[in-house]
């Protein structure tokens, strides 16, 4: 890949990898690296990182791997590719640990966590703060808006379905983890890049 954006499809591929292994595997993967509640004697200290590998469902995963395809080779070509990992799996641990600090609240111990969508979130919160003009189109409303402005919306949704405690089976709480996970990385690094791409 072209200056280096090689972290956004070695990510991509290990997802691709892994979900096909959970093929064959049953449950299996799920129950030993998907992330479940600390009250659960299923937890595990690895949790927190591998079950960002897992996906329930072919379409989780590839609309996960699809937003990595939109958004994460710019945001890697921007802070460059090691920082990109740092950030890409502070922001899956984030999101763990918000989702974890949920499942106290909530008492729920019945169920694991799986997904790449912490990290994917971060990175789409990335992508809003160093290409805040540029246009994106969403799919529910297909009129192009400033990056800055789908991420905000994307937020707010999530924060929405969160606070609505839908029954839908989808860690909100954990998607809004990784965005702000990913904020915070991003305060401390903005004004370490160059100037001149932050502004697109």
């Amino acid at each position: 890949m072209s200056s280096l954006r090689c972290v956004t499809l070695l990510l991509v591929l290990t997802n691709a990898v892994a979900f096909y292994l959970q093929q064959d595997a049953s449950d299996t993967l799920i129950v030993s690296f998907g992330l479940w509640p600390l009250e659960s004697h299923r937890f595990a200290f690895w949790q927190p990182v591998t079950y960002s590998f897992l996906h329930a469902t072919p379409p989780h995963i590839a609309l996960n791997m699809l937003a990595m395809f939109m958004f994460g080779f710019d945001v890697e070509r921007r802070i460059g590719s090691l920082r990109f990992l740092l950030y890409y799996f502070a922001c899956v641990v984030f999101a763990a640990l918000v989702q974890l600090a949920i499942a106290v609240v909530t008492g729920s111990i019945d169920r694991p966590t799986v997904g790449a969508s912490g990290g994917v979130f971060g990175v789409l919160l990335a992508y809003g703060m160093l290409f805040p003009r540029q246009k994106l189109t969403p799919m529910i409303i297909p009129i192009p808006v400033p990056a800055w402005l789908f991420v905000t919306f994307y937020a707010m949704l999530e924060l929405m379905l969160g606070m609505a405690e839908t029954d839908d089976g989808v860690a909100h709480f954990a998607h809004l983890g990784g965005m702000m996970g990913g904020w915070f990385l991003m305060q401390y690094w903005l004004d370490k890049l160059p100037q001149a791409s932050a502004q697109q």
